[in-house]
């Protein structure tokens, strides 16, 4: 145990150390990698109360040039860490090596995006002289931090979730308090150590995970929050949301089941490579993965069929190898629930293409399944493991009419040659995002992520989660001076 890396509480100005800690292990094979210090309630009212104090004294606050300087300095940190935080995070996630390489570079660069953003963040002024009582008036617009965020993050990229929330709290001059996911923990510690290293206070960005769910209820409702970041499942999401201080503002990512429609039209060669990855980047623990693959009849079976292939060639195992392209699943009681989930689509009739089973180290082989029933788990909730469903359509509206039908509505995406069929579907899928030609979890950090429904709350993506963390301020000025 002496050689295992201990992550105390990172509290501003406290040396405190507590008994309790949980450890973090690897989802491959369940080695020890590291320890990390739990909090109690005193220690999220020490960092609320930091927090709070800080903003309340504007003499404190950074300003745009200081705030700018950081986060360039905290890019240049970051590249020369690269490798080992993409390793890091790949042995504690399970996300194959590769695929945390990449998300290392839009980590950094969506830190890069802040300062950049945050160079061009002004406030629209509102308009004077239009009538007899707006004369002699002119306005000034200001930006200003709108408080304490307290930010809550998911396992499933611990690196660029984290730059998402932390980085804009920086940008926008919020002092920001992070709960980081309890499975993934130590990317974010790391992070967080670095924007220190680059000039930011301690106090203005702190990190604890606590001890217990109470405690993480406590420190996201305390009233001293000003906006509340989260990112995890509905259920969560929901209850936090229904439970905020007065006042609290929120932007809540969760989760979908996105739909792809392919008409008989589409490229499927080109489609194929592209939904495979899609579907089963990441073993499928990505909000956006495709889920729900409707295919026109006429081709149904030839692109259920070339996927399974294209999975069945995927290279399973050891995230920490280059040549990983599935890792496993983040724990082993998450294989057990797609396991069963697949069951019951197969005990209904569901054709198996490929996998369907469990692999050892917490491992699930890629599966493509024909046709499950509507009513079945795997086509109604989000599976979040290594699943696509198949499902053939005679009638483009009905394939719509079905892809439509759920609760929750986030990114969606169509293939097909034909400009104007590929309008027309995109035009009525409900959905914040379409992608034509391209599989539902792309994405770039500098545009809108924003869930439907209840896939969440407002829009995510740098500048607009900087533009969540601000208050417009604006002041009038009255002169006779001025016409």
């Amino acid at each position: 145990m002496s050689n295992i890396e201990h992550f105390p509480l990172m509290l501003a100005g406290s040396n405190k150390r507590n008994e309790h800690h949980i450890e973090v292990r690897s989802p491959y094979d369940d080695h020890l990698i590291a320890t990390v210090e739990t909090a109690e309630l005193q220690d999220v009212n020490q960092a609320l109360g930091t927090a709070q104090g800080l903003f309340s004294d504007r003499q404190q606050w950074l300003s745009v040039a200081e705030r700018i300087a950081i986060l360039e300095r905290a890019v240049g940190l970051m590249e020369a860490e690269a490798d080992s935080l993409a390793k890091g995070s790949a042995e504690e996630g399970g996300k194959p090596l590769l695929d945390s390489q990449v998300e290392m570079v839009r980590c950094i660069d969506s830190i890069r995006l802040c300062a950049d953003t945050l160079r061009h963040d002004v406030a629209t002024p509102v308009p004077m002289a239009l009538n007899a009582s707006s004369q002699h008036r002119f306005t000034i617009m200001n930006k200003e931090p709108i408080g304490v965020v307290v930010a809550v993050s998911a396992f499933n990229h611990p690196l660029n979730l984290i730059a998402h929330q932390v980085g804009p709290a920086i940008a926008a001059g919020c002092p920001v308090v992070v709960k980081p996911a309890e499975n993934t923990p130590l990317s974010c510690f790391r992070l967080v150590k670095l924007f220190h290293q680059a000039g930011l206070p301690a106090q203005w960005c702190q990190v604890l995970l606590p001890e217990n769910h109470d405690i993480a209820e406590a420190l996201v409702t305390d009233p001293r929050v000003a906006f509340f970041s989260f990112i995890g499942s509905a259920r969560v999401g929901w209850y936090l949301r229904s439970k905020l201080a007065p006042g609290t503002r929120c932007a809540l990512e969760h989760g979908g089941v996105a739909p792809v429609i392919m008409t008989a039209d589409a490229d499927i060669d080109n489609a194929v490579p592209s939904l495979a990855k899609g579907g089963f980047y990441h073993a499928g623990q990505v909000c956006v993965s495709v889920q729900r693959l409707y295919v026109h009849r006429s081709i149904a079976r030839e692109v259920a069929e070339k996927l399974a292939v294209a999975a069945q060639k995927m290279v399973v195992g050891d995230p920490l190898s280059d040549k990983t392209e599935v890792g496993p699943l983040i724990r082993e009681g998450e294989v057990e629930r797609v396991a069963e989930w697949v069951q019951e689509a197969v005990d209904a009739g569901t054709e198996v293409l490929c996998g369907a089973k469990a692999l050892p180290n917490h491992c699930y082989a890629p599966t493509v399944l024909f046709d499950p029933p509507k009513d079945s788990k795997v086509s109604n909730a989000e599976i979040f493991g290594p699943v696509v469903c198949v499902y053939p359509f005679d009638d483009v509206d009905q394939a719509i009419a079905d892809a439509n039908s759920l609760d929750v509505a986030f990114q969606a995406s169509v293939y097909s040659s034909n400009i104007d069929n590929a309008l027309y579907i995109s035009d009525r899928l409900a959905a914040s995002a379409v992608m034509i030609n391209e599989h539902t979890a792309f994405r770039v950090d500098w545009m809108p992520f924003a869930g439907l429904r209840q896939s969440g709350l407002g829009t995510g993506g740098v500048p607009y989660t900087l533009e969540d963390m601000q208050v417009e301020k604006m002041i009038v000025i009255t002169s006779k001076g001025i016409r």
